[in-house]
This record gives structure tokens, sequence and C-alpha cells, in this order.
């Protein structure tokens, strides 16, 4: 007799959402990483408002040259469609006919999903090659800012994270002129 090991069974894209159409995540906050159907935490006021103002305060700047995004999806390779509290991508939602295929900025607004956001989302975004990917963390009140993605690396990876706490500046990636106080973003 010969032993074998039970496999996950991973999802496509398009049977994931098929699954929504039916129903089957009615109630639940849920992504689509890496072909595994990921289910969310329910988002306290601190999480929801720090979404929200992140979202205002860089629409505010950027929203004429590219489309500021608050947890909408993005097609990803390798089956994932997850939804980045906030994300940034070029153009405006009129230049797509679905979901964007990558990013400018992936931001994640993290306090009950630091570890998650810190290795699998991490994994996720540098292997998309999405050039600039930030954790605003709630629980030590800073900003993890990531950049230079290696995509062929196993796992995938960003060269080492800059912290910045809430004296500091941060800058749109590609424009220095465009900063906000990082305190202001955490609020």
């Amino acid at each position: 007799m010969q032993l074998v090991e039970p496999k996950s069974r991973t999802w496509t894209r398009s049977e994931y959402h098929k699954m929504g159409e039916l129903g089957w995540f009615a109630g639940q906050r849920v992504e689509l990483v890496e072909g595994e159907i990921v289910v969310m935490s329910p988002q306290n006021f601190g999480h929801s408002r720090t979404v929200d103002r992140v979202a205002k305060l860089l629409h505010e700047v950027v929203g004429r040259q590219f489309w500021v995004r608050s947890q909408l999806p993005l097609a990803l390779p390798d089956g994932s469609e997850p939804e980045p509290d906030v994300s940034v991508v070029a153009g405006q939602a009129d230049d797509y006919a679905d979901h964007p295929t990558t990013a400018i900025l992936a931001i994640e607004v993290s306090d009950t999903t630091l570890a998650f956001d810190r290795t699998r989302k991490l994994r996720l975004f540098a292997g998309a090659g999405i050039p600039h990917y930030w954790i605003i963390n709630l629980v030590n009140r800073t900003i993890e800012v990531h950049g230079q993605p290696d995509a062929g690396s196993n796992p995938p990876r960003y060269a080492p994270a800059i912290v910045l706490t809430a004296g500091d500046v941060i800058a749109f990636p590609g424009n220095p002129t465009l900063t906000w106080n990082v305190g202001a973003l955490l609020g």
C-alpha cells in the first residue's frame, strides 16, 4: 500500500467569483490568496478609520494622476485576488474593463493581521512585482515601507523595510515632492 499525503485544493479566480455569486461568502470578508480562500477578521473602528483617512489623503494629492482604490481587488498571478486596504494604480477607473493586474503602491492597515501582512501578503505583492508596499502598523504606530521587490527569489521578497514613526515624513513613490507626515497617516 502506497501512502499519499492529502493535498489542499486551490481555487481559480473564476471559481472564486462563481462561489461569491452563489452566496458562499455571504456575511464574510474573504480574499483569494495564492488559490486559497482566506477569511479575514472583521474590521475594528481604528482600522476602518485609518483606511478611510489614508485613502482620502492619497486621493487629495494624487487622485488626478492615479486611481486611489480602497479595499478593491487586484487580479494578481498565482490565483490571487487580494483586496489591499488601499492601492494606487495607473490611470483612472474608466481606463479599466476588469480589475487591475498591478499597482504602483499597495497598502495594508494592520492590527490583528500584522503577521499575515508581513508574510503572505508581502510575498504575494513582491511576487507580483508591485514596486511599493506599505504596512501601516497600528500595533506599533509605525509605517513599514517596502520597496525593490525580488519576484525571482524563493520566497519573493522586498529589500529590508524602512520603518517610519509619527515624527517622520513619507513620500509618494517616485515623487519626493509629494509628502505626508507619518503621524497624519497614523491619526
